[in-house]
């Protein structure tokens, strides 16, 4: 496979084989297909499901407004505090960003500073597209911005204790030749939820199906939150991605140039305590 693709995958340590190669018996969707393939989020927002509980979403008195939307004034995102899901102590977390944000604060989602969003988060990159990479044993995503990777294991059984990490411990299998369900506990509380910065415990439990849609140009993503020590209930969302081809994956990096212009008290950029070799 020509490209970075291939090159992140060596530098992870694995090898990339066809999709076929998988099984001749089980029929899997494919995701990948070539390196130039990738794979852009339509929504920087999850999207609600027609019924049952909602994730956060923006305060009716303050709705958030993107840059260049239809010649509006753009607005940071001021969290809707009386969502049902929330236990009081996400609550007056959420109740301290939005303070800040309608003080004239910044309050960016924590990628703007190259800090992992971590899982469910993952799915709301919109401004680089995601590569698949399959493999008999692993599925890799990787977002081109950074080129942050998730690992997928395609087992049936998490390990015993998973230390907790960015993306957490993630678990795979695929369903009915055209879904890849994704199962993801571990996750350290380093990361939020959403672009609102929800908070959560490590106790988060994640459930994602990949699915294939229109005529394979499209993946649904279906996701359901379980996390008893931050919500009051599970809660499920979508989001949605449309395929691409703009060739194989581009070196990007976040740290070098990213400046914080007028002192505005962002996020400090990740820094390393030690030296990688």
């Amino acid at each position: 496979m020509p490209g970075f693709v291939l090159r992140a995958a060596l530098v992870c340590g694995i090898g990339v084989l066809p999709v076929s190669t998988v099984t001749a018996q089980q029929k899997i969707p494919d995701f990948s297909e070539d390196s130039t393939v990738g794979w852009l989020a339509a929504s920087n927002e999850y999207i609600s499901m027609q019924t049952g509980p909602h994730p956060v979403q923006p305060d009716p008195a303050h709705p958030y407004i993107q840059n260049g939307f239809r010649g509006r004034q753009p607005t940071l995102r001021v969290a809707d505090l009386d969502n049902p899901i929330l236990l009081p102590w996400v609550k007056e977390a959420l109740a301290r960003v939005n303070e800040r944000v309608l003080s004239g604060a910044p309050a960016f989602p924590p990628q703007v500073r190259c800090w992992p969003l971590g899982v469910p988060a993952f799915l709301l990159y919109t401004a680089q597209p995601v590569y698949i990479v399959q493999r008999p044993a692993e599925v890799l995503l990787i977002w081109q911005s950074d080129q942050m990777v998730r690992h997928i294991h395609l087992t049936d059984r998490h390990s015993d204790n998973p230390k907790p990490s960015w993306f957490g411990e993630s678990i795979g299998h695929y369903e009915g030749g055209d879904t890849l369900v994704v199962d993801t506990i571990g996750l350290n509380t380093r990361t939020f939820v959403d672009n609102y910065r929800t908070p959560h415990t490590d106790k988060m439990h994640v459930i994602e199906r990949y699915r294939l849609t229109n005529a394979e140009t499209r993946i649904e993503v279906t996701v359901t939150v379980e996390d008893p020590g931050a919500f009051t209930r599970p809660w499920s969302a979508k989001q949605n991605y449309r395929r691409i081809e703009v060739g194989p994956m581009q070196e990007s990096t976040c740290i070098e140039g990213n400046f914080n212009y007028f002192n505005l008290d962002l996020d400090p950029l990740p820094t390393a305590a030690k030296a990688d070799f």
